[in-house]
């Protein structure tokens, strides 16, 4: 508490300083933009999510996004991966924010259709790649693409290729492991 009541009486004691230049600032809050894109894949041994509630997941997913102070751009994938672009909340760690969203979606996915999706499960590994302010547009169609480009190639080449261009290490014996 004393020392909240110095700080206070030390930003008026400057800003009533004539002595200090019209050049300083005080930053007053915290602003931050993190555009990420995220994928993550099911569990080898669960089902996949059937094509006729992939919709509802995705915009189930936005809803959890949103709770959470982020801001969803766009939410795509198959029945074995998703794929999300978001800005990630200033108040709360990547590791944080990814757990929450695949440990919602996976309850609420299994209350869809309970026999149906009884073992489903997210893999608990994730890819997270920033995303440059610019390439947002080009991000958010490479994943409303994705039942087209999975005509031409997988899962696990698709996830090397985000790897590789990222440039981001990885030893296969463990990168596609549950």
């Amino acid at each position: 508490m004393c020392s909240e009541v110095s700080t206070d009486r030390l930003s008026k004691s400057r800003r009533d300083d004539k002595s200090t230049t019209s050049n300083t600032y005080v930053m007053g809050s915290s602003l931050a933009k993190n555009d990420i894109h995220i994928v993550f894949h099911i569990k080898y041994h669960s089902m996949e999510i059937r094509d006729k509630d992939l919709g509802q997941v995705f915009a189930y997913i936005g809803g959890v996004i949103r709770n959470m102070n982020g801001i969803p751009v766009e939410i795509g994938g198959i029945g074995n991966h998703i794929h999300i672009l978001t800005s990630l909340p200033k108040s709360i760690s990547l590791s944080d924010f990814v757990k929450r969203i695949k440990a919602y979606s996976s309850k609420w996915i299994k209350a869809l259709d309970e026999q149906y999706y009884e073992g489903f499960y997210w893999q608990a590994g994730y890819g997270a790649f920033s995303v440059d302010y610019r390439n947002l547009d080009q991000t958010a169609q490479y994943i409303r693409n994705q039942a087209e480009h999975h005509h031409r190639t997988n899962w696990r080449d698709e996830y090397k290729q985000l790897l590789d261009e990222a440039g981001v290490e990885y030893d296969e014996r463990w990168a596609f492991d549950d």
